[in-house]
């Protein structure tokens, strides 16, 4: 098989997956996903078992995360992540979100993008390496949940399975960079308490939506306080800063049932991301004194919830997996990337924390309009992937422990 062969067998099996929604909350079409791509696997002559984060969870929401190996007997493995839940499609397409729409050397469609082309990809590079002899192991692992933290998709199959590994390499990124690290990850609930009452007789109530708003107007300063954390190492191509810095955004807010009810409760949801390399305990320490100065201050009744949380992680530039991927990168792509670390995070944390060397390279473009409307894929990067993972799978083993 030519590794330089066309796009057939990746655009048909991106096609199979984009029309199951595997939405992740309620973990609609997780089954007949992975089934999919235990058929394919078999099909390629490729080992296939499923870990299913239920065992962990045990809320009866089945989490079939797909492990698919290419065993070619070496004691070393490069391991190959990617996810096949997504966010929902919201409304305004104009191509079918569960349909895959192929046009102008883009495929549209929800997931393609983030993070089902990278599934597709690796299976065609598995599918053309699994007749050579090669020096070392390949394993994907199709996680789920990652779009809500990933608890028992990734992290449940690394952490508590106990899935060993050399090297991995993340295919949920862009390929702007060769991303070295990802952003740490806290997301909380605010819940402000007034006194429900009547409009027509606002003096008897204490309206929860103007304490918030009075307790968010205190949260500017914490906005300014987190912006002023500086990574050491660089932010994406576009990106407003050179390097990686703190953020703080609300996200959702919730009160009130009808025009004339004063609400007495106000839910405030917000996302806090960290430097890669800054500790979650030290963020977390700072969060809640800053919140318990702003009550105190404002006077408002409410209470602070973290709702989930994800380390950062960042590797260092000059280890040996580093150097092979980037020269792979060159050597598929004929271009040189700059090192950086993605401003948002993604399921190499729990490889990360498990002491494993982690890159970034991937499908999901900056204008891909990822978790938007119309979300599609460049045919070319989706090859790219594909590429650089046939090339990577044909390095001695000492190019990746």
């Amino acid at each position: 098989m030519n590794a330089l062969a066309s796009l057939d067998y990746e655009i048909n099996l991106l096609s199979r997956l984009v029309e199951i929604n595997t939405e992740s909350v309620p973990k609609k079409g997780y089954g007949e996903c992975a089934s999919i791509i235990v058929e394919e696997a078999e099909n390629s002559s490729l080992t296939a078992e499923i870990v299913d984060g239920e065992k962990g969870a045990k809320d009866g929401l089945a989490r079939p995360n797909v492990i698919v190996t290419l065993d070619s007997g070496s004691d070393t493995t490069l391991l190959l992540e990617s996810h096949f839940d997504v966010v929902p499609p919201g409304t305004g397409w104009k191509y079918p979100p569960f349909k895959l729409t192929v046009e102008n050397g883009k495929a549209y469609g929800r997931g393609t993008a983030d993070n089902k082309s990278g599934i597709a990809a690796v299976m065609g590079a598995l599918r053309h390496l699994s007749d050579e002899e090669l020096d070392i192991n390949l394993k994907l692992v199709a996680g789920v949940d990652e779009e809500i933290g990933g608890r028992y998709g990734v992290d449940y199959v690394m952490s508590d399975w106990g899935l060993k590994g050399d090297a991995a390499l993340i295919v949920d990124a862009g390929p702007e960079s060769l991303f070295l690290g990802a952003s740490g990850i806290i997301w909380g609930k605010i819940v402000v308490k007034g006194r429900q009452g009547h409009a027509g007789y606002p003096f008897k109530a204490k309206n929860a939506i103007e304490e918030a708003v009075k307790l968010l107007a205190e949260f500017e300063q914490y906005r300014k306080l987190v912006e002023k954390k500086e990574s050491t190492l660089n932010a994406p191509p576009g990106a407003p800063r050179k390097l990686v810095w703190g953020r703080y955004s609300v996200t959702m807010i919730s009160a009130g049932e009808k025009e004339n009810v004063i609400p007495g409760t106000c839910e405030v949801r917000f996302d806090r991301r960290l430097l890669p390399e800054e500790p979650i305990e030290q963020a977390e320490r700072e969060l809640n004194n800053f919140f318990q100065k702003a009550i105190e201050k404002t006077g408002c009744e409410a209470s602070l919830e973290l709702v989930n949380r994800q380390q950062g992680y960042h590797t260092p530039k000059d280890l040996v997996f580093v150097q092979t991927v980037s020269e792979s990168i060159r050597k598929t792509t004929g271009k040189s990337l700059p090192y950086a670390a993605e401003l948002g995070g993604n399921d190499g944390s729990f490889f990360a924390k498990n002491g494993i060397p982690v890159v970034c390279y991937g499908t999901i473009r900056a204008d891909t309009r990822y978790h938007g409307v119309d979300e599609f894929v460049y045919l070319q990067d989706m090859k790219n992937t594909r590429d650089l993972i046939i090339n990577l799978g044909k390095v001695p083993r000492e190019k990746v422990s």
